[in-house]
Parts: structure tokens; C-alpha cells; sequence
């Protein structure tokens, strides 16, 4: 692994929009491990879905309702949440906000997938 790529800038990453309309960047990865962060306008929804990684959610700006498998919860600036692997979930953006996200492994799909830059 080349040094490099252990770090990140804050202008690193192409933002992407998701096919909910809300923004993406991936910030850093490595096989095991990556780091991406989500953009919110107010009202923006992050569908309900699952996927085999384990993710890590920490509340960078804004109120975010969150769900997982059924339950609810409304997070803040400065909270956190975690998603076992396979737990449908999803959040909803009470105001506008960022969620800086991390998986184990890395969403390879992240890496591959067509998206829009913006």
C-alpha cells in the first residue's frame, strides 16, 4: 500500500449523487476498511436497505431520523450509530446535514457503481 493513501484531505473524493438525491464522497478505503461521507438536504431520505458490511455512522452536522431493523431514533450532532451486517435501515434528514459513515469491509460497490458527479 502506498503511503499516500493513508490519509485524506477534506477536498479529497468526488461527490456523487445518489439515486436517493443526496450527495457521497469516498473519502478513504482500504479492503478492510472505508470511510465515506453523505450530504443531506433537509428531507433527504437515505432509503431503507441492508448490505452485508458493518457500518459506523457518526453525526457530523444537522438532526437525522434513524432506523434500524423497525426501531427509531432521532440523532444529532455528535451522536453515532451502528448497523450490524444485514439490519435494514435507513435515515431521513430533519435539516439539512452530513453523516460520516464507516464500513468493514469496503463497499466495493461504492468504487464501481455509476454515479453522477456534482
Amino acid at each position: 500500500m502506498m503511503m499516500q493513501s493513508l490519509f485524506a484531505r477534506a477536498t479529497d473524493g468526488e461527490w456523487m449523487t445518489t439515486p436517493e438525491g443526496n450527495r457521497r464522497r469516498v473519502v478513504a478505503h482500504t479492503e478492510e476498511l472505508m470511510v465515506v461521507e453523505f450530504a443531506f438536504e433537509a428531507g433527504g431520505e437515505g432509503w431503507l436497505h441492508s448490505h452485508p458490511h458493518v457500518q459506523s455512522s457518526y453525526v457530523a452536522e444537522g438532526t437525522f431520523e434513524v432506523t434500524i431493523d423497525g426501531h427509531s431514533a432521532v440523532l444529532k450532532e455528535g451522536d453515532v450509530y451502528i448497523v450490524p451486517s444485514r439490519l435494514i435501515h435507513g435515515v431521513k434528514a430533519l435539516s439539512q446535514g452530513r453523516l460520516i459513515d464507516s464500513f468493514t469491509p469496503s463497499r466495493t460497490d461504492f468504487l464501481t457503481s455509476p454515479g453522477q458527479p456534482k
